[in-house]
């Protein structure tokens, strides 16, 4: 088994100690993306927008690793309120086409740094 970390510029950087992703043989794990503004370090108020921003910095990891939203097979969304799922769905079908990934979407006690959403994927190169 080869094991690498994956690091961009384009992402925020992990705020402990752990990879935004790491690549093992021709899988790639993001850890759960946040929506921070990679060029102010700050998030955006509203769900629409914290969607859009996780994935953006999914995305950035996905390409730094060889792969894109194409290849995602498998996400996870955290919510710090579930009444926020269907105008955060609206905004995750922008970055999937058919045929979608499977998918599991909780609702989360707190997110670091207060976040409306965190996601996280499971990807092929």
């Amino acid at each position: 088994m080869k094991k690498e970390a994956i690091s961009t510029k384009n992402a925020p950087a992990a705020i402990g100690p752990y990879s935004q992703g790491v690549k093992v043989n021709n899988m790639i794990y993001t850890s759960g993306q946040l929506p921070i503004d990679v060029n102010t370090g700050e998030m955006p108020n509203t769900i629409e927008e914290q969607t859009r921003k996780s994935l953006e910095n999914v995305k950035a990891i996905l390409e730094e690793a060889g792969s894109d939203m194409s290849k995602v097979f498998k996400t996870t969304v955290f919510l710090s309120d579930m009444n926020n799922f269907a105008k955060m769905n609206e905004v995750y079908k922008e970055f999937f086409t058919e045929s979608y990934p499977s998918r599991s979407a909780v609702e989360v006690a707190r997110l670091p740094k207060d976040a409306l959403v965190e996601i996280e994927v499971i990807a092929t190169i």
